[in-house]
């Protein structure tokens, strides 16, 4: 296994947005589709945008979790909708990436299979524990690990269990690997001591900051705007990083007044008070879309460049 396990997709790029189509209108409900858990900060930002989107467009936007697999499950039920813009879907890029590296031939679809809307933001991921945990760093919870004959770690996506099955090779540290649904289930199961750390991506930061956790490392390749102070886990020896974006894709085949408009009604709300205001309090971050064009690019740069570290 390659060290680095995932790399960012795709430089930011400075876009316009879509010009808001007037001459389409979904002909009924609009359900978008969430990848992960209810409670998370992906279902968070999600049920915003749609109720956005619903407020500045007047359509009905309906909100719809469909966790598995970091967003493996939702795509490939994507497959079975109809492609008029009723059905859209807001995953995160890099466990559908790895997943098509390591095992695209089993999966139904790749990413010809889709129409790409936008981006919101990049996920700062995080390694965090338990403020009273008997260490501080990936070192000390390597060490920890060894001493208890392995202790249980969280994650929700598969670019994380590859993290963790990398630091084990390493390390020799016997991480035991939890699987869970979403940020939600991993920061209650590291307070309710379930397991002894966890990955999360912004719903920690409310108990950071109210010292119920601390946090280990950034697992992306800089630092976290929050944490500073904190290095990444390269900075702490430790060849391994991923930098995954919230994206939006559609079945494909939309007509191009439908893409237009769903795009631009993206835009639209990704640019608005609420999710900017989600965005920077809830994940302490910006909100970058990349349009129809570059989320595109992003996702086939994505793929190019995670097949070559596993060759």
């Amino acid at each position: 296994m390659n060290r680095i396990i995932a790399v960012a997709c795709a430089a930011m790029m400075s876009i316009t947005g879509p010009a808001l189509a007037q001459d389409w209108a979904p002909s009924g409900s609009v359900e978008l589709q969430i990848g992960f858990g209810a409670g998370g900060e992906t279902d968070t930002l999600g049920r915003v945008i749609a109720a956005t989107m619903e407020e500045q467009t007047g359509w009905n936007v309906v909100p719809q979790n469909k966790p598995g697999g970091g967003g493996i499950a939702m795509f490939t039920g994507l497959l079975n909708a109809d492609a008029d813009g009723s059905v859209i879907a807001m995953g995160v890029s890099m466990p559908v990436l790895i997943n098509l590296t390591l095992r695209g031939d089993q999966l139904p679809f790749d990413l010809d299979s889709f129409d790409y809307l936008g981006t919101v933001t990049r996920a700062q991921l995080a390694i965090i524990a338990r403020d009273d945990a008997p260490f501080d760093d990936i070192a000390s919870l390597v060490e920890y690990s060894k001493e208890q004959g392995g202790v249980p770690v969280a994650f929700d996506a598969k670019p994380q269990e590859l993290m963790l099955m990398a630091l084990n090779e390493q390390t020799g540290a016997g991480f035991k690997l939890v699987s869970t649904k979403s940020s939600a289930e991993m920061v209650q199961f590291v307070l309710g001591g379930q397991v002894q750390a966890s990955f999360n991506a912004g719903t920690h930061i409310q108990y950071l900051e109210k010292g119920d956790v601390k946090m280990l490392a950034s697992a992306n390749a800089d630092r976290h705007s929050y944490a500073q102070d904190v290095p990444t886990l390269q900075e702490q020896g430790y060849d391994l990083y991923t930098d995954p974006y919230f994206y939006f894709a559609a079945p494909r085949g939309l007509s191009d007044d439908a893409k237009s408009a769903l795009a631009a009604a993206l835009d639209a709300a990704i640019k608005s008070d609420k999710v900017q205001d989600v965005v920077t309090n809830v994940m302490q971050n910006s909100t970058n879309n990349l349009g129809p064009d570059g989320t595109k690019k992003m996702m086939e740069d994505g793929l190019a460049s995670v097949g070559d570290l596993f060759n």
